[in-house]
């Protein structure tokens, strides 16, 4: 049976504090695909924005409405304990609002958690978005980090519109964030373990260091996704740490709605195999 509006007012409220922000078609294809419209993602909206305070905010763009919490809302989600704690948290409202790349930005983030959740490879609860991952030169903010359904995960970045050296900085970042010393002295039943390791390596120290997924998503007045794709692999397959300390996978945002994040899709940089893509669960390890 489907949910009424009024039964899904929780998962709405807590899907935009995970995400930031999301149109009412993008809310409906994570918690009711089945619907063949928005209505009962509408109803919850509005629900939630008559509440005093109101949880939830929209704004308004060339007959689209973008939609985000408000402080009460972050507040009532994160007081639900569903939510994986984030320093730093925000409402999304400046991303909501922005004339610039942002919203769209933060739109193909959400488009990209869909294609995981359809996919059945991770629940669309399971990502945070932009949390700090500390390095000795400053906190590496990921675009998005997924817990995949079989207990490992990969680090997400979005791109639209930044410059190749911009991108190929960022994954020096993740190279020193993955070479960044251990915290702390550890003891004798347990050696010291850096940061990715106490997050990412699980008690054992079994999983290697997660994937970085670069997923290209069209923008005005740029080159084509496939062509920013292409151009990307040139310059980071440059970079010594890929293809051994950093597996680095790529594709574009219409590939990934087009097929299914979990079909062959994935193009791994620096891997001297062309132009052959993969899945997921078959991209390398890093050693």
């Amino acid at each position: 049976m489907a949910k009424a509006g009024a039964d899904i007012r929780g998962e709405v409220l807590l899907t935009l504090a995970q995400l930031r922000l999301a149109t009412p078609r993008q809310l409906k294809a994570l918690l009711l695909p089945h619907q063949r419209d928005t209505d009962h993602v509408r109803r919850a909206l509005r629900s939630l924005l008559e509440e005093s305070p109101a949880l939830v905010a929209r704004t308004h763009r060339a007959q689209q409405s973008y939609w985000h919490c408000t402080t009460a809302g972050l507040a009532e989600a994160a007081a639900s304990g569903e939510l994986a704690p984030t320093t730093g948290r925000t409402t999304g409202k400046r991303i909501a609002a922005s004339k610039t790349g942002l919203r769209e930005h933060g739109l193909a983030l959400v488009d990209t958690a869909i294609a995981f959740h359809q996919a059945q490879l991770a629940d669309h609860a399971d990502w945070r978005v932009e949390a700090p991952h500390p390095t000795p030169a400053g906190n590496l903010l990921p675009d998005g980090v997924v817990l995949l359904n079989n207990g490992s995960s990969a680090f997400v970045e979005i791109d639209r519109t930044m410059s190749y050296a911009r991108l190929v900085a960022k994954l020096e970042r993740y190279d020193a964030y993955r070479g960044a010393p251990p915290a702390g002295r550890g003891n004798a039943a347990r050696p010291p373990r850096s940061h990715w390791q106490e997050t990412y390596a699980g008690p054992s120290l079994d999983r290697p260091f997660p994937p970085v997924l670069f997923v290209f998503a069209p923008a005005r007045r740029r080159a084509a996704p496939d062509t920013r794709e292409s151009a990307f692999h040139e310059r980071a397959g440059r970079v010594g740490s890929v293809d051994y300390r950093l597996i680095v996978a790529t594709t574009t945002l219409p590939r990934l709605t087009e097929h299914g994040a979990g079909r062959a899709v994935w193009r791994v940089v620096g891997n001297h195999r062309g132009e052959e893509r993969m899945t997921l669960a078959a991209l390398p390890k890093a050693r």
